[in-house]
This record gives C-alpha cells, sequence and structure tokens, in this order.
C-alpha cells in the first residue's frame, strides 16, 4: 500500500532527490527501537526530521514493511508529515526500488532509521560528492571512519532498479546496497570521515545500551538535542566518556575490519565542517 498523497505528488511533479529511510518494529535485539522515546520523540522521528534538513533532498519517503504488526510505524511516519510506502519486510531492495518508483526519484539517498543523530550536513556532502564527481555510487563508509551510525549512500535510481533486476544473493536483497558496493563496472567515491578514534563512537540503535546512550546523550546536550550536529555530539563525547562508556561495548569490530574502500577518495571531511 502506497500513501494516496506520495503517488498523486509523484505524477504532478518528478522528485529529483529523494532520501529513503526503511523502518520497521521488528527487531531481535531490542524489539520496536524506531518507538522509542528519546527527550520526548521517537526515534524514528529524529532521524526523518534530520533527514527533512538535508540540503538537496526534494523529499524524504518512509519505507515501511506490509502488514498489520508495522502499522503503527507506518503510522508515526505519516503523522509526522512523510510519505510512507510499504514493500515486502525481507527483500528491502525491492522495497526501495517500489520507494523509489513512487517518488518519481532520479537519485535515491539511502538512511536507516536506527540512526537518530543522521547529520544533513554529511549527508548534503555525500549527495553532491555523487553529483560533482559524476559517480556510479557515493558514501561515507569505504572505509569507515565516521562514528556508526552516520552512514549513508547515493546513487541513481536507475541503478537502483538494475541491482532489483540483477541481485540473487540474500544478502543483497536485504540490505539493499551490497550489489551496487561490489559490482566492479560501477564507479563509486567516498567522502572520507575524520577517523582519528570517532569511528569507534556508537551512534546506532541495535541494543538496550545503544537506547540508554541516546538518552542519556540528549538530556547531556539539552534543548537543542533533536537539531545539534554531529560535530556537537562529538564534542560532547571527547568531554563525556561516561557516555560513550555506555555502549562502548557494542563496537561493531567486523564494521571497522572492513576493507572495502572506494577508488574515489575526499580529504578527511571534518565533523566541524558539518556544524
Amino acid at each position: 500500500m502506497v500513501n494516496h498523497t506520495l503517488a498523486a505528488v509523484a505524477h504532478n511533479a518528478r522528485m529529483n532527490s529523494v532520501a529513503i529511510v526503511q523502518a520497521r518494529k521488528g527487531s531481535s535485539r531490542l524489539p520496536g527501537k524506531v518507538l522509542e522515546d528519546i527527550a520526548g520523540k521517537p526515534a524514528l522521528l529524529w532521524c526523518l526530521d534530520r533527514c527533512r534538513a538535508i540540503d538537496g533532498i526534494d523529499m524524504v519517503v518512509c519505507a515501511v514493511p506490509q502488514g498489520r504488526a508495522d502499522d503503527e510505524v507506518a503510522e508515526l511516519a505519516m503523522d509526522g508529515g512523510y510519505f510512507v510506502t510499504r514493500g515486502d519486510e525481507y527483500d528491502v531492495l525491492s522495497r526501495y526500488a517500489m520507494a523509489a518508483r513512487e517518488a518519481g526519484a532520479e537519485t535515491v539517498m539511502r538512511i536507516t532509521s536506527d540512526c537518530p543523530l543522521i547529520d544533513p550536513g554529511i549527508c548534503a556532502a555525500v549527495l553532491a560528492l555523487l553529483h560533482s564527481e559524476q559517480v556510479d555510487y557515493a558514501c561515507n563508509n569505504m572505509p569507515p571512519r565516521f562514528p556508526h551510525g552516520l552512514d549513508c549512500d547515493a546513487f541513481p535510481a536507475a541503478l537502483l532498479y538494475e541491482a532489483e533486476r540483477c541481485a540473487r544473493d540474500p544478502y543483497e536483497r536485504e540490505h539493499v546496497t551490497p550489489w551496487l558496493r561490489r559490482h566492479r563496472r560501477l564507479s563509486k567515491a567516498c567522502l572520507r570521515g575524520p577517523g582519528g578514534g570517532l569511528e569507534r563512537l556508537r551512534w546506532t540503535l541495535d541494543h538496550p545500551q545503544d537506547l540508554a546512550f541516546f538518552r542519556a546523550a540528549a538530556k547531556a546536550m539539552g534543548k537543542d538535542a533533536a537539531t545539534a550536529s554531529a560535530a556537537q555530539y562529538a564534542a560532547l563525547c571527547l568531554r563525556r566518556p561516561d557516555l560513550v562508556a555506555i555502549n562502548a561495548g557494542q563496537c561493531d569490530e567486523a564494521r571497522l575490519e572492513d576493507a572495502a574502500r572506494a577508488p574515489l577518495q575526499t580529504a578527511p571531511f571534518a565533523l566541524s565542517h558539518a556544524a
């Protein structure tokens, strides 16, 4: 099922750049995580609201699985003023392609809903990199040198549809971009993060400890918590190692050891640029 509003908007005006955020209620480690409250606002709306602030994005779409189990997620996004598409729960690649078609996207930015601190400035830089270098795929995690939870990808919708047709590996269907990242024919660029230990910061919501971190960090940030930049949160974490310790035990070492590297690398992006 697709919002009638979304279909009407796409019919009247083709959207150039669309941020698609995948979201569902199910989670083995933290069920209902996107509905959890952080400083008075559900985690999903933290992510969607920050996506709406990305320079160059024309529309934000929340791609939610079909079925009654995820109706609450879809309703939350719609009540927040966002367009929603409903697709296959496990074939997330097809769900993204459906969302892109319904939105009339020419360029897609992929973001996951477990990133409440996704940074509009960093996302805008990745989107700009895709166009300025005229590559097929741009990201900020080949290699991963930003805090975990700031990851984003940008690519032409036409390549998303090609991936939908060609990807056969279940992993490629579930995680959307591996087919694009692995395909040798496609040119790739990476917005290189600052590194220096910042890549070990965990700003993704997947464990109870992560939720405790977000709530503590938001409380420490105060009234600007929901809109503070990645640079401001990085500065907070450097001042408050006690906050970092809350979920440091969940650091994804496999992510840090990933040897995938985009052929085109920018100079390190200082988090102060995202302030």
